[in-house]
This record gives C-alpha cells, sequence and structure tokens, in this order.
C-alpha cells in the first residue's frame, strides 16, 4: 500500500514538473485576455466578443509550447494522471456552445460567463498540483469578475477582459514557484 501511495505522489509530482504546475497556461490565456481587453476599446462590441470567445484557439496552443519550454521534464507515457490532465487542459472547449448562446443573447455577457467557468475549470487543479493557489485563482476570477460587473454594469465588458488577464499573470511566478519547490 505504501508503494502505490509512493507512486501516486509521484505521478502528482510529475504533472506539476511537467506543465510548470501550469503557469505556461496562465501565460497565454493571461495574455489573450490583456489583448482581448484592449482591443475591446477599439473594436465594436459584438467583434471583441467574438475575439474573447476565440481566444483560447491561440491560447492553447501557445500554452502547449509554454509548457514544454518551461516544465521540467515530460510526463511519462504510464502516469496514471496523464489522460487527466490533458481532458482538464481541453475541457473549456466544451463550454463553447453554451457561449455562443449567451453571445447571441448579449455579448456584453462574454467577460464575465467566462471568468466564472474559468473559475470554475481551476477547481479540479487543486487537488490535480496539491496547491490551494488555483482555489484562491477560482475565487478571484469568477468573484471578482461578478462584483466588477455588478458594480460598473455595462463598462465592465472590458475591464473584466483586464482583471481577468491581470490576475492570470499575478498568479503566474506563485504557481510557478511552488511547482519549483516541489521539484527539490
Amino acid at each position: 500500500m505504501n508503494q502505490s501511495m509512493m507512486n501516486l505522489d509521484q505521478a502528482f509530482t510529475e504533472v506539476s514538473a511537467n506543465s510548470a504546475g501550469g503557469a505556461p497556461f496562465l501565460i497565454a490565456y493571461g495574455t489573450t485576455f490583456l489583448v482581448s481587453g484592449i482591443l475591446s476599446y477599439v473594436l465594436p462590441e459584438e467583434t471583441a466578443a467574438l475575439i474573447v470567445l476565440f481566444q483560447g484557439g491561440a491560447a492553447l496552443p501557445a500554452a502547449f509550447w509554454l509548457e514544454r519550454w518551461m516544465g521540467w521534464g515530460r510526463m511519462a507515457a504510464d502516469n496514471p494522471l496523464r489522460k487527466l490532465s490533458v481532458l482538464l487542459a481541453v475541457s473549456q472547449a466544451l463550454w463553447l456552445p453554451a457561449l455562443i448562446v449567451a453571445f447571441n443573447m448579449n455579448p456584453r455577457s462574454i467577460p464575465v460567463i467566462m471568468a466564472a467557468l474559468g473559475g470554475a475549470h481551476f477547481l479540479p487543479y487543486v487537488w490535480l498540483h496539491r496547491t490551494r493557489l488555483y482555489g484562491m485563482l477560482a475565487a478571484a476570477v469568477s468573484f471578482g469578475a461578478f462584483g466588477l460587473q455588478l458594480l460598473l454594469g455595462p463598462p465592465a465588458f472590458h475591464i473584466i477582459l483586464l482583471y481577468v488577464g491581470v490576475i492570470y499573470w499575478v498568479f503566474v511566478p506563485l504557481t510557478y514557484q511552488q511547482a519549483a519547490q516541489r521539484m527539490k
């Protein structure tokens, strides 16, 4: 029994090492949210909302590239958490139908909805990376965006995009440093 726990512990460590604690994903998505936020000031609302909807098309491949560059080694093919970590990384694509419906009803709702969905997406990473940082990130993104929406109303569209990007970037060094400490 001790040996299987050790193997699972090693699997968790390898997931965090391979992904640099998830920092590459926060960098890529944080950047695309910031760019989307800036563009939202100069583009028509519907165009900006469409860019936000599909920014993951640029962020996800960039995140996987950064992961190979920043991570410590490759995940073993027999790592029992390998498939789960890939499924969690790409699970956001399943939100697209609901986001398209929301876009058709009210394009201004896209940033706050994406923040809430992103927050929900981060919760399993509390377990996968064995850190409360992802719980704090989930709460900051979801509740922060919701609070901005309530306080600012329609102008929150732009601010939420910038807010989410900044919050992701704030958590980059925290998640990266925690993963690096596990490697010691």
